[in-house]
């Protein structure tokens, strides 16, 4: 049974930083796509940042410059290291991922962490 398995959020103060981990465990064939987007209440789902299959690393706008995508491909984990944060950075983050479940084509789902909150506050 594939699920992604996140930690690392919490309360910070504005100009605080955190760091968010979300792993693919169980059996499975490769990852096609993995990253982070958030919720705030009222607003719809936004992506945060992620790498396609190309290895492409993006960011949302808003966090250019303030946040950091990295992985690590042996551990099948994604990190996304949160820096300056503002209060406006207040979501619930949810890491997403398109996986390969077996090397049949078809055998391909995307999955989404149970979502962990992030309160940046004073």
């Amino acid at each position: 049974q594939v699920q992604l398995v996140e930690s690392g959020g919490g309360l910070v103060q504005p100009g605080g930083s955190l760091r968010l981990s979300c792993t693919a465990s169980g059996s499975l064939f490769s990852i096609n796509a993995m990253g982070w987007y958030r919720q705030a209440p009222g607003k719809q789902r936004e992506l945060v940042a992620g790498v396609n299959s190309g290895g492409r690393i993006k960011y949302g706008d808003s966090v250019k410059g303030r946040f950091t995508f990295s992985r690590d491909n042996a551990k099948n984990t994604v990190y996304l290291q949160m820096n300056s944060l503002k209060p406006e950075d207040t979501a619930v983050y949810y890491c997403h991922a398109d996986l390969q479940i077996t090397v049949v084509a078809s055998d391909r789902y995307d999955y989404w962490g149970q979502g962990t909150q992030v309160t940046v506050s004073s």
